[in-house]
This record gives structure tokens, sequence and C-alpha cells, in this order.
């Protein structure tokens, strides 16, 4: 397992994105299934960066775990407030984005573009996992 802890702010998005993509490239990921992973990618960090943390900022912590080059679980635990994301409905995407509420769509994005996600809150830390299979 590979992991990546660093503060939880938006200039650290470029690093974390380059430490996921670099084992999907070491996995032959294809160009589509790298696009899904990244905007999850991207999605979940930029909400612990906004959201976690009250004051200031935190940590958070990204591991990377490779199953045989068929998936990777990307598993993101930050220290910040307990959150559930996957607790929040899903948006209702037939309504105009006028008179959709705002919010939702970031997460309701990863939960279908991912094959398994899910969270706990566990020891003081939120941890949300994604998994997705490569090719």
């Amino acid at each position: 397992m590979n992991s990546l802890t660093l503060a939880a702010k938006d200039d650290n998005l470029d690093r974390v994105l380059a430490f996921v993509d670099e084992q999907l490239k070491k996995m032959n990921c294809p160009t589509k299934t790298q696009a899904q992973i990244d905007i999850a990618v991207e999605e979940l960090f930029v909400n612990i960066a906004h959201y976690a943390y009250d004051t200031g900022t935190g940590n958070a912590t990204i591991q990377l775990e490779p199953e045989n080059d068929n998936a990777l679980t990307i598993t993101f635990i930050d220290s910040g407030v307990p959150y559930d994301p996957l607790k929040k409905p899903d948006p209702d995407i037939t309504l105009s984005a006028e008179e959709r509420q705002i919010g939702g769509l970031g997460i309701y994005m990863v939960k279908k573009s991912m094959d398994d996600i899910s969270y706990e809150y566990r020891d003081g830390q939120n941890v949300l996992k994604i998994k997705k299979l490569i090719g």
C-alpha cells in the first residue's frame, strides 16, 4: 500500500492527482477509467479541504491499494468533523439546474462512476474508500 499525507488544501490537489496517476500508470489504466478516477479523487479531496476542518487546516491521508492490476482502492482519511457524504440524498437530476438544490452533485458523480464506495468514522477519523475496476 502506498500512502500520502499532506495538508488538506486546494494547493495540494495537483500532488494528490500526480500520486494517484503514478499508480494508475503502473497499472496500465485506460484513459477513460483514469479520467473517472481523477474526477472522483478531485471531488473527494477538495471536499475535505473545504469542509473537514472548522478552523484552519488539517491533514488528509490518501492510501492506494492496487489489487493485481485489476482494481484500485483509494482511501481518504481525515481527522475533521465527522461527515458521511453517502447519507446525503442523491440530487434529482431530472430537474433543471435552476430548480435543483445546490450541492450533492459531486458525490453523486463519484457514487455513479466508482464500482464501490464506503464510509466509516473510526478512531476519530473519517475514512472514505472508493474502488474502481481497471481495464
